[in-house]
């Protein structure tokens, strides 16, 4: 089964748990660190024949258009991840809306193909802003990967559904992917969870969705997940220095091994044609 390899483009600095210690408007005067990572992550998807979907911050894109013509040109999918990297549940209606048509109107611009899919911040979408994906299709979004229904202290829809859903306005919603036992959903899509638990955990949760629910899974990671010389902040809680720099120097040797043991594509050409095939079959 092609299950979708999901890369959230942005640089180390501007995680939202760092916030506090990189203010926006000091982003400019931070090294940037994306281009090396990016180049060795495009280079190991060449490697093992696999393709991916980038959502991919504006604010990164403006400062390193080549990397964003990597990706198209390698034949991933270039998506956004927004304009500046502001969680949506910290937005009015208005400023969302006017970042993710930012954010769109740059990628495309630079990319030179449509951008159909976005991820929010922090996976940022919930009940404060049941507003946000009304937002997504007014400025021309086809789908969305912005909900984990999973119970976290940052993000989280535990009610939400599990699997790829179309909302009433047409929009698709694409759930980070969970496992259900005990009761509950189980973060089975990467992220931090991928570094913090054993390898064998991530393979045993993907191949029993894949096997138990039969469906595509929705893996994502981050670019600075890749890179354990990056500069530490030693400002930064325990808490926070625990979840970021965990596990960082295994990172990659983990994701050669995902790439071996599973099948990787393009979330948008595994999910929208189901939709698709729906639509004219009502």
């Amino acid at each position: 089964m092609n299950n979708a390899l999901t890369i959230d483009v942005e640089d180390y600095f501007q995680v939202s748990a760092l916030a506090p210690h990189f203010p926006r408007n000091d982003w400019d005067k931070v090294p940037c660190r994306i281009e090396r990572n990016m180049e060795l992550i495009l280079a190991m998807l060449h490697e093992y024949g696999a393709k991916a979907t980038f959502f991919t911050l504006g604010w990164i894109a403006e400062r390193h258009p080549k990397l964003v013509r990597l990706i198209v040109m390698e034949g991933h999918e270039l998506a956004s991840h927004g304009y500046g990297h502001e969680r949506a549940s910290d937005q009015s209606r208005g400023a969302f809306l006017a970042d993710v048509k930012l954010a769109k109107a740059v990628l495309e611009d630079i990319g030179g193909v449509e951008v159909r899919g976005y991820r929010a911040p922090s996976f940022s979408f919930g009940k404060t802003n049941p507003w946000a994906h009304d937002c997504l299709r007014e400025v021309g979004y086809a789908y969305s990967s912005s909900v984990y229904p999973v119970v976290h202290d940052h993000y989280g829809m535990p009610d939400a559904p599990r699997f790829a859903y179309q909302m009433e306005n047409g929009l698709i919603e694409l759930p980070i992917t969970t496992v259900r036992a005990a009761g509950r959903n189980w973060p089975a899509g990467g992220g931090g969870y991928f570094r913090l638990l054993p390898y064998g955990m991530s393979r045993w949760m993907i191949e029993r969705f894949n096997r138990i629910e039969a469906r595509p899974a929705i893996f994502y990671f981050h670019p600075w997940e890749i890179d354990h010389e990056q500069p530490r902040v030693a400002q930064a809680s325990a808490k926070t220095r625990f979840r970021h720099y965990i596990n960082l120097a295994k990172t990659e040797t983990r994701l050669r091994q995902l790439l071996t043991d599973f099948q990787w594509g393009r979330a948008d050409e595994i999910f929208l044609p189901e939709f698709a095939l729906t639509k004219k079959a009502a």
